[in-house]
């Protein structure tokens, strides 16, 4: 709504910096799993003047008058993400997807309860337990993991569970390539008496399209993302049934219980992204997402280059780095030289700290929503596989291959 020649005229420093950004994202390739591009009417609801109302409650009760129009936008945003995932509740306040996962620990737990969540080593997300976030250190945490193939182990959790007796038990993952059947986790949570949460912040997309089985109407509270494989603004949302809605009082965890006035110009942006999500265009996008997951997967794959659970379900997946004895850290920094960028990963059994690790995670959201199709993630698994091998020289010829893909999918992120 507002040009990028008025911020440069008002601060040439953040523009550049903007700017800087605009032409990295086109020269570069996207394969950071959790990230994807918002189309512009994405983009013209978070920049317009909804930023500047405070709406703290929800609508018909608000802290503040003025309100009426904003009303308007966060039912939208409400009913659309009921249609899109087939429930009867929907909470679309949450700034974050760690925010939405505070509220629902805030809403079941008391400081020192057990809480079940996947481990971060292995797959897991910081809010599911980690000692590192506030979920780790206000609650005990007893966590889950793979077995020696990199596939949930349904048995242990049995086991850990029947054992710990956890009030909550988080089902989802962060770097897990496989299929989560939730019904597994229902027959645990039932066994110990816990309630379940399924996180699916990273596969939304997928089971809002039917190309993932959901968790809806079988854990008791779920959470996501609104962007990763949604493709919508960076945001969070919790959604469940009615009943379970009110037992445990989810939109007071959100607000007052977590935080204040809800963002309503991203909310805007959720809107619209729901709406682009129920179209038939979009579940053909997710089933390319898959597509080129696999293809992906599979030419590493052919190039020696050691995956874990050896191929992948959904939208992402793990690189192996122990064969080559190098680092994720290192590993992320060469292949941005390259021009592809990837986040470093633990993988089962990590020996190495987070910030250095054995792995890399790799997907396929954005550079789908590119254009990018199974050939170009031949030409994509080439490159990679050439900077793993041989850093030196494997850079410039990586570059190169890069800057055909793009130059054959260039980016449109003018403003109108």
């Amino acid at each position: 709504m507002y040009s990028l020649e008025l911020l440069k005229r008002e601060d040439p420093e953040i523009a550049q910096a903007i700017s800087d950004e605009m032409q990295r994202q086109n020269d570069h390739l996207e394969l950071i799993a959790s990230e994807n591009w918002v189309s512009k009417a994405v983009m013209a609801a978070m920049g317009s003047p909804l930023t500047n109302k405070y709406a703290e409650g929800y609508p018909g009760h608000r802290y503040y008058g003025g309100c009426q129009y904003i009303d308007v936008v966060e039912e939208l945003a409400r009913e659309r993400a009921k249609k899109l995932f087939g429930c009867s509740y929907a909470n679309v306040q949450p700034h974050s997807g760690a925010q939405a996962n505070l509220a629902v620990e805030f809403a079941i737990l008391k400081p020192g309860d057990t809480l079940m969540g996947m481990d971060l080593n292995m797959g897991g997300h910081l809010t599911h337990g980690s000692s590192a976030n506030i979920s780790g250190t206000y609650f005990h945490v007893v966590p889950y993991g793979v077995d020696e193939n990199g596939y949930l182990d349904y048995d242990r959790l049995m086991e850990l569970a029947m054992e710990n007796r956890p009030k909550l038990i988080i089902a989802g993952a962060s770097a897990y390539a496989r299929t989560i059947d939730f019904t597994k986790f229902r027959e645990v949570a039932d066994a110990c008496g816990a309630v379940l949460m399924a996180d699916i912040a990273h596969i939304a997309g997928l089971v809002a399209t039917g190309l993932h089985p959901s968790p809806i109407g079988v854990a008791d509270i779920v959470t996501t993302t609104t962007h990763k494989t949604l493709r919508g603004p960076r945001g969070g949302m919790i959604l469940a049934n009615e009943d379970a809605a009110k037992e445990f009082k989810l939109n007071k965890a959100v607000f007052p219980g977590i935080q204040g006035g809800p963002l309503e110009h991203v909310i805007a942006g959720k809107a619209v992204c729901f709406k682009e999500d129920l179209q038939p265009e979009f579940r053909t996008y997710s089933e390319q997402i898959l597509k080129n997951a696999q293809a992906l997967c599979s030419s590493l794959m052919k190039r020696g280059v050691k995956i874990v659970s050896d191929g992948t379900d959904n939208h992402l997946m793990v690189i192996d780095l122990t064969n080559f004895d190098e680092t994720g850290k290192e590993v992320e920094k060469w292949l941005d030289d390259a021009h592809i960028t990837v986040n470093k990963e633990t993988i089962p059994n990590e020996t190495r700290s987070p910030f250095v690790t054995s792995g890399l995670r790799l997907g396929t959201p954005a550079v789908t929503t590119r254009g990018l199709k199974e050939a170009d993630m031949d030409d994509l698994a080439e490159a990679i596989s050439l900077v793993i091998r041989n850093r030196e020289e494997g850079i410039g010829p990586a570059r190169a291959i890069v800057a055909q893909i793009t130059a054959k999918y260039p980016l449109d992120l003018t403003e109108n």
